[in-house]
Parts: structure tokens; C-alpha cells; sequence
């Protein structure tokens, strides 16, 4: 069995899709019914209303985060649409319960202008204790990350920005100290001027990293600073070296950091790259 054939089957077999809700207090008997629905679920209630912050001692809000994307940069598979995003949103519900035991409701929403979106997040944030923004395309990702944290009281990260950051952050730092190099020193290569790539190259420079010594690409090739139309993201980057493609910008580098879609780089370019020390 082929590994697309076996992923298809893990998703589908028995209960379809990978996440499902389970009640956490005792429900055999009337008398606890009772208690979980009229007339006992009365009292939480008008607790709640005396002191809003009594709803994360009686509901389940402070463990319960709220995956939301509208499927328009969903892993390396482009705008496919919120439905086509939702096995995704299951698995990151998935990996919150299994290693932080938190809560996921996953929501995908049909919407990519940011001004909607973020009402419609806005409008059911009363249920969660915290918004995990995830696959959205940028530059839209930026705005909606930003207003949300301004507008709502509780947390709000963008996993495409933050969670990749911090993990190839890490993954950087291990690597030069295997291959005994300076941060400040190597020459970086980013493919992809997304989310993800915005945000990691930003860290990588606050962990150390020259911005001279930095090529970002996208989808038009090496961003450069005489290009027109660089949104405000891209222009931090743009470099002043004269260079068009992937190939020339690989040429000596040290470090190569893929963020768009796969099957770029080529051996070739591997073997142009500098020597480890």
C-alpha cells in the first residue's frame, strides 16, 4: 500500500476525520443531566453574568482554543479553500490535545477579506481562551494577526509566523554549531516571501543574522530593491545584490531555508552552496 492510499485510509476509516468531542463530567444517571442541563445549568450561569471571568472556572473556555483558517496557504498546497484545510486544522487539534492535552474546535471560514474575517473572529471569540490562526496567505496574514491581538482580550497567535519561527530558529542554532559557523557571518537563502518566511528571517536576524547577507525569493525570483510594488515586508529584505534566480542566489551560501513549494532546490544547486568548516 502506497503512503497517499494508507493517509487517505487513516482519515477516513471508522469515524471520519481525526478529532471529536467527549463530555468530561458524568452524565449516566437524570441526576446528573440535571445538573449538566436545566435546571442546574442555571447557576454557572448567573455566576458568570455577576463576574465574567467566572466563565473560566465554570466552562471549558481556558482550555479551549479555536484553530481558524480560510484555507488560502495551506501547507505547501496553495489557496485549495477552507473544506480542503480542515484535515490540517484536525491534525494541529490533534497535536494540542496529545502533547499540551489543551482543546481544539477547528474552524474554517469561508471568508478572505480581512475586514470580515476578523468580525467574524471577533464574534465567537466569547467562546475561547485563545485564537491559533493558521494557513492564511500573506500579506492579509499580518493585518489580521495584528488587529486581533489589538481587539481581543485573549491570546492570539499565528502559528504560520510564530510556531515556524521558533522551531527552524532552533534548528538554525544546532546547525551552525555542528558545522562550527558564526550566525552573523553566513550567508542565508530564503525561499518563499510568505507568513512563515517573513517571520523566520526576522528572527533569524534578531538571533544574529546580517540582513546584508540575506537573499529572500518569491514567486518572481530573487527580491531585489529596485523592484516596483514590494509590499512593506518584502522591502525588508530586498537585497541590492544583482541577482534574478534561485541559482545565483545559492551560489556560496550557507544556509538554505525553503518555504514555498517543494522540488526547488536541485542537487546542483546543493553541491554550489559553501563547504562546511
Amino acid at each position: 500500500m502506497g503512503v497517499k492510499q494508507e493517509a487517505l485510509d487513516y482519515h477516513s476509516s471508522g469515524r471520519p476525520g481525526k478529532i471529536e468531542v467527549i463530555p468530561c463530567k458524568p452524565y449516566s444517571s437524570q441526576r446528573d443531566l440535571s445538573l449538566a442541563y436545566s435546571p442546574g445549568v442555571a447557576e454557572p450561569c448567573l455566576e458568570i453574568e455577576k463576574d465574567i471571568d467566572n466563565v473560566y472556572k465554570y466552562t471549558t473556555k481556558g482550555n479551549l482554543v479555536a484553530v481558524i483558517s480560510n484555507g488560502t496557504a495551506v501547507l505547501g498546497l496553495g489557496n485549495i479553500g477552507p473544506e480542503a484545510s480542515k484535515p490540517v486544522m484536525e491534525g494541529k487539534g490533534l497535536l494540542f490535545k496529545i502533547f499540551a492535552d489543551i482543546d481544539v474546535f477547528d474552524i474554517e471560514i469561508n471568508q478572505t477579506n480581512v475586514d470580515d474575517f476578523v468580525k467574524t473572529v471577533k464574534a465567537i471569540s466569547p467562546t475561547f481562551g485563545g485564537i491559533n490562526l493558521e494557513d492564511i496567505k500573506a500579506p492579509e496574514c499580518f493585518e489580521i494577526e495584528k488587529r486581533l491581538k489589538e481587539e481581543l482580550k485573549i491570546p492570539v497567535m499565528h502559528d504560520d509566523q510564530h510556531g515556524t519561527a521558533i522551531i527552524s530558529g532552533a534548528a538554525l542554532i544546532n546547525a551552525l554549531e555542528l558545522v562550527g559557523k558564526k550566525i552573523d557571518k553566513v550567508k542565508i537563502v530564503v525561499n518563499g516571501a510568505g507568513a512563515s518566511a517573513i517571520s523566520c528571517t526576522k528572527l533569524f536576524v534578531s538571533l544574529g543574522a546580517d540582513k546584508k547577507n540575506i537573499v529572500m525569493l518569491d514567486s518572481s525570483g530573487v527580491i531585489t530593491a529596485d523592484r516596483e510594488n514590494l509590499d512593506t515586508n518584502k522591502k525588508l529584505f530586498a537585497t541590492t545584490r544583482k541577482i534574478s534566480t534561485l541559482q545565483e542566489a545559492i551560489k556560496d551560501a550557507d544556509v538554505f531555508i525553503g518555504l514555498s513549494k517543494g522540488n526547488i532546490l536541485s542537487g546542483a544547486m546543493l553541491k554550489s552552496m559553501a563547504a562546511s568548516l
